[in-house]
């Protein structure tokens, strides 16, 4: 399977000519391209720079094979359409050749005074976890963490216990537009080998692939 990162949340995941992709959020500029030629569509929440409502729905208008997956609420958002189906932790499906598990089910807090919101965690293929804006432990193995760095939700000192209860192989930097260069590298830092968290973490420019 190859991953390839592209700005903020989004990423695509290709194998055996298919692909799906994550949060599609309107900070990512290349989503509406990504969504013409995808199989599916793993939505996380419907924050905006995760969910690009008019770009998800014109892609249903005019790509057939779409599939887009989400938590409750994301149907009322998308309009009822029998190929937008709501998730919730627990659930397990197949999206072409891929696998996906759901995880999770609530979004980081940002204050107390702010009403919580829903957030779907996915594993892909059982190796890749993507936790949209969420702390909450899969509690299974996971090879790659597509780890959050930035965003009114974060914190390094959650970052780093989350990033060692989840254990990963190695992980990969998302989510991490509202950083400078310099932000970046301070979390790459702090949650890698060298820093506290302890686990191999690499900054993926926009548009390079790795194996997954």
């Amino acid at each position: 399977m190859l991953l390839t990162k592209f700005t903020h949340a989004t990423v695509r995941f290709e194998k055996d000519g298919h692909s799906i992709i994550t949060d599609p959020g309107t900070l990512s500029t290349e989503a509406p391209e990504l969504l013409t030629s995808a199989l599916g569509v793993l939505v996380t929440h419907d924050h905006f720079d995760h969910l690009d409502v008019d770009a998800v729905k014109e892609a249903l208008a005019v790509n057939p094979q779409l599939q887009v997956y989400g938590p409750v609420g994301l149907a009322e958002l998308l309009g009822s359409d029998d190929r937008v189906t709501e998730v919730s932790p627990g659930d397990s499906y197949d999206i072409g050749p891929f696998s996906v598990r759901a995880f999770g089910g609530t979004h980081a807090a940002v204050h107390p005074d702010l009403p919580p919101a829903r957030n779907i965690s996915y594993l892909v293929d059982g190796r890749v976890f993507h936790p949209g804006d969420s702390y909450e432990l899969p509690g299974v193995p996971v090879d790659t963490l597509l780890m959050p760095t930035s965003g009114p939700w974060t914190s390094i000192g959650k970052a780093i216990d989350f990033i060692r209860g989840v254990a990963p192989a190695r992980a990969i930097q998302i989510h991490e537009v509202e950083l400078s260069e310099l932000g970046q590298e301070y979390a790459l830092y702090f949650l890698g080998v060298d820093g506290v968290g302890g686990v191999p973490i690499s900054k993926l420019p926009y548009g390079e692939s790795v194996d997954a």
